[in-house]
C-alpha cells in the first residue's frame, strides 16, 4: 500500500507520474507556488488533523484548488496534504533563509515600527534589496543579521536545533512557535543542506546510515524510539522536542532511556548518523 503522506492522489486528482497506478477523476503536473503565510499546517484532510507545518515561502506542487483548499506535495520532502488555499501565492525564486530562530518582518526597515508577522528558522525570503541593517523582501523589511544566503549551509545541525531551546512542543509544528521532535530534526538538517523527511519514522529509515544501538555515540548522531527522535548533543546528553517537557530540551541520555522506557514506549529501535550518505544532500 503507497504511504497517502507522499502520494499526490485523492479520488477527484493525481499527479500524472501516479497514471496507471491509482485510480482519480483526473491526471495533472500540477502548478508550482508558495507559501506566503509565515506557518501553514499541513493537514490529512480539508479541515482535518495536522500532519506537519510549512513556512514563509515554502515550495509546493499544488494538484487541486477545491473549496477554499489547496491540495499540495511540498517540494523540500515531498509530503502530501491540504493547505488553506488563502496561505498560497504565486511561485517565487527565494535567494534567502532566516538562519535565527525567528525574526519579524516589518513595514519599513525601521525596529520601531509594528511588525507584520513573526516568521521562523528555515524560512526562505527573496531579497530585492537592502537598506542600512535591513533587507526589503516581497513579504516585508527584515533584519539582514538574521539572513543567510540561499546556498549557504551550516556544519553542526545540533547547534541549529540549539537555537529552538525552549520552543514549546507540538504535534506536527516546524516552527518556532512549536516543534515537535521531527520537525526539530528536519529543520536542523535543511539547515545543513541534507534532505530529510517530515516524520520519525520515515527519517529511521532514510537519515544517513544505521550505527549501533549500544553506541558509543557522537554529537549529531539520532536517535529513534518508537514515535520519537533525539539529537545527541553529547555522549551522555540529547537534544529533543518532547512531550514530557512540552518544550525543547536538554536531557541526560541515561535519565531519557529509562524514562522512556518506563513510561512504556519501550527501548531504543535505532540509531542513524545523518550527513553520511550522498543522498543526503539536496544539491
Amino acid at each position: 500500500m503507497s504511504d497517502r503522506r507522499l502520494t499526490p492522489a485523492n479520488p477527484r486528482v493525481a499527479a500524472r507520474w501516479l497514471q496507471g497506478q491509482v485510480e482519480a477523476e483526473c491526471f495533472t503536473d500540477g502548478e508550482p507556488a508558495r507559501v506566503v503565510a509565515p506557518v501553514a499546517d499541513l493537514l490529512a484532510a480539508p479541515g482535518g488533523a495536522r500532519d506537519r507545518q510549512l513556512l514563509l515561502g515554502a515550495e509546493v506542487t499544488v494538484f487541486e484548488r477545491h473549496e477554499g483548499w489547496a491540495f499540495v506535495q511540498a517540494r523540500a520532502d515531498g509530503y502530501v496534504g491540504y493547505l488553506a488555499e488563502r496561505q498560497l501565492g504565486p511561485a517565487q525564486q527565494a535567494t534567502h533563509r532566516l538562519a535565527a530562530a525567528a525574526g519579524h518582518l516589518y513595514d519599513r526597515p525601521d525596529f520601531k515600527t509594528p511588525d507584520r508577522a513573526l516568521v521562523s528558522l528555515g524560512a526562505r525570503l527573496t531579497v530585492e534589496g537592502t537598506e542600512g541593517r535591513f533587507s526589503r523582501t516581497p513579504d516585508g523589511w527584515i533584519a539582514s543579521v538574521h539572513l543567510v544566503p540561499l546556498e549557504t549551509t551550516e556544519a553542526d545541525p545540533v547547534a541549529v536545533a540549539a537555537r529552538l531551546m525552549g520552543t514549546p512542543y507540538l504535534w506536527g509544528g516546524n516552527s518556532r512557535s512549536g516543534v515537535d521532535c521531527s520537525g526539530l530534526v528536519q529543520l536542523a538538517c535543511h539547515a545543513c543542506g541534507w534532505a530529510c523527511p517530515g516524520d520519525s519514522d520515515q527519517q529511521a529509515e532514510t537519515l544517513g546510515r544505521p550505527i549501533d544501538t549500544a553506541g558509543p555515540f557522537r554529537r549529531g548522531d539520532l536517535l529513534f524510539w518508537k514515535g520519537h527522535v533525539a539529537w545527541v548533543a553529547d555522549p551522555e546528553t540529547i537534544l529533543h522536542a518532547n512531550a514530557w517537557h512540552m518544550a525543547v530540551a536538554y536531557e541526560p541520555l541515561g535519565a531519557a532511556l529509562r524514562r522512556i522506557e518506563a513510561q512504556g514506549d519501550g527501548p531504543l529501535t535505532g540509531a542513524r548518523r545523518p550527513g553520511t550518505n550522498t543522498e543526503d544532500r539536496t544539491d
